[in-house]
């Protein structure tokens, strides 16, 4: 794990490493399911930068959380849009952070609940580590260690740009 950046790295330049990463395993004919809403922006990009025909699915995690009962209903729940079928496929679950697993575990329940796919494998920007479940990701740009109070959220612009910004907690 590397100390935290400052300046932040460049969104844009880390999902141009993460298309690298993915693009040797393209033969799979992989689709990608971007969790809402960082991992679904980010899946948007992948999808232009890898030049892939097949939309993207969009997932939703929140009535698969663990600590749903704890948390209760986020105000902004976006609809689960998987427009291709899992049975059988390669699926790269696209995410932003990756940090306990949690939400992670959530959204493979969620996939399971319309199919069974051939593979998952999970592509993140960041990993900041400390996990609470035994998940990790397949691809990755950057390890990042944060202390406690500290959250690394992506933002998109009004011009579609990807950025980081730390806020704390």
């Amino acid at each position: 794990m590397s100390p935290l950046a400052n300046p932040l790295p460049d969104a844009e330049a880390q999902c141009r490493q993460l298309a690298d990463l993915i693009r040797p395993y393209l033969h799979r004919n992989p689709a990608l399911i971007g969790i809402y809403s960082g991992g679904a922006w980010i899946a948007e990009r992948l999808k232009e930068l890898l030049d892939l025909p097949e939309e993207i699915g969009l997932i939703d995690v929140s009535f698969y959380r663990d600590d749903f009962a704890e948390k209760g209903l986020h105000p902004q729940v976006k609809p689960t849009d998987i427009p291709f079928e899992i049975e059988g496929r390669h699926l790269i679950l696209v995410d932003d952070v990756l940090y306990t697993g949690r939400t992670t575990r959530a959204a493979m329940n969620e996939l399971f609940d319309y199919g069974r796919p051939a593979s998952v494998s999970m592509a993140v920007l960041a990993d900041r580590g400390r996990r609470e479940l035994p998940i990790g990701a397949t691809y990755c740009v950057w390890d990042i260690d944060l202390s406690d109070g500290q959250n690394l959220v992506l933002s998109r612009d009004d011009d579609g740009q990807l950025a980081w910004r730390l806020e704390n907690v």
